[in-house]
C-alpha cells in the first residue's frame, strides 16, 4: 500500500489548518470521504480536494508534498504513524504530538513540537521560536520524545521544557532553555543571550561557551560519567549528534538559575 499523499496546489493566499489530517482521524475513511473533509483556510472552510491533489491510501504513512510555510498544525495530536513534509512547514507543527514521527525536509515555523508528549520530529532546515515550548498561558512545554533540528533555531527553545530532548545542529537564539523544568537541550553551534533564564532543573549541553549570565555560578571543569552514556544514546540518530567524534566527557559546569534554586546546569565542552 502506497503512502497517502497530499500535494498542495498552492491556490490559496490564506494559512491552512492541517490538524485534521492525522492517522487516527483518517482511519477507515474512503478516498472520497478524505477528499470531502473540510480544512480551515483563513475565515473559510474548504474541502481537502480543493487544496490538495490526493493519491495513495496508507493512513499510517502520510506525505505532504509541495508544502509551504502556510500549512499550520501539521501532525497536531497525532497518535502514531509517520508524516513526511516535503518542503516547508508552518507554525505549530507536531503540536501535542502523542506518538509516531514527523520529518520536515525544509524549514519549520513557530512553536515546533510545542507541548509534545511522545514521538519524534526531525527538521532538515531551520525552526522558529519556542521549539518544544508551552503555549501562551500554559506552564508545561514538551513532556517527552525528541526533536532534532539540522539547521538553526530561534529564541526560547525549550521554554517550560518538562522532559525529553532537543538537539540543534546549528545555532540557537536568546533565552535557550528559559523556565526549563527538566530534560536536555544540546546545541552544536552558537547560543544567544540569557541561556537558562529562570531554569529550575535540566541540562543545556553546549560545544561553545555562551554569553554567561550573572545568575549562573561557575562550578569548574569536571569529568561527568553520564555523558558517554548520553552520547551512546545518540548513535542511532539520523543526525550529526551520532558522530562519535563530537562526544566528550569533560565539561565546565555552570549551575543555575540561582534565583530558582540553582539546580539546573549548563555544561560546556572543555
Amino acid at each position: 500500500m502506497s503512502a497517502l499523499t497530499f500535494t498542495f496546489k498552492q491556490n490559496t493566499a490564506q494559512r491552512v489548518d492541517l490538524s485534521p489530517l492525522v492517522s487516527q482521524n483518517l482511519h477507515g475513511l474512503s478516498a472520497a470521504e478524505i477528499a470531502a473533509l473540510e480544512l480551515q483556510a483563513g475565515n473559510a472552510r474548504l474541502p481537502v480536494a480543493e487544496l490538495f491533489d490526493i493519491s495513495g491510501a496508507d493512513v499510517q504513512d502520510i506525505v505532504i508534498a509541495n508544502a509551504t510555510a502556510k500549512l499550520d498544525y501539521i501532525g497536531k495530536s497525532s497518535a502514531g504513524g509517520k508524516i513526511s513534509v516535503l518542503g516547508d512547514a508552518g507554525a505549530y507543527t507536531g503540536m501535542q504530538l502523542q506518538g509516531g514521527s514527523i520529518s520536515v525536509s525544509g524549514n519549520a515555523g513557530l512553536y515546533l513540537g510545542c507541548e509534545l508528549k511522545n514521538g519524534s520530529i526531525v527538521v532538515g532546515g531551520n525552526a522558529g521560536d519556542y521549539v518544544g515550548g508551552a503555549l501562551p498561558g500554559n506552564k508545561q512545554g514538551m513532556r517527552g520524545g525528541s526533536i532534532i533540528i539540522k539547521g538553526n533555531a530561534g529564541s526560547r527553545v525549550g521554554d517550560h521544557l518538562r522532559r525529553g530532548q532537543i538537539l540543534i545542529e546549528g545555532d540557537a537564539g536568546d533565552y535557550l532553555g528559559s523556565r526549563m523544568l527538566a530534560g536536555t537541550i544540546a546545541v552544536l553551534g552558537q547560543v544567544g543571550r540569557y541561556p537558562g533564564f529562570a531554569m529550575r532543573r535540566g541540562t543545556l549541553l553546549l560545544w561553545n561557551t555562551p554569553p554567561l549570565p550573572a545568575y549562573f555560578n561557575d562550578c569548574g571543569a569536571n569529568t561527568f560519567a553520564f555523558l558517554p552514556l548520553l552520547f551512546a544514546s545518540f548513535k542511532g540518530l539520523n543526525s550529526r549528534f551520532a558522530d562519535s567524534g563530537l562526544a566528550f566527557s569533560r565539561a565546565r559546569r555552570y549551575g543555575g538559575d540561582i534565583v530558582e534554586g540553582g539546580r539546573g546546569e549548563i555544561l560546556v565542552k572543555v
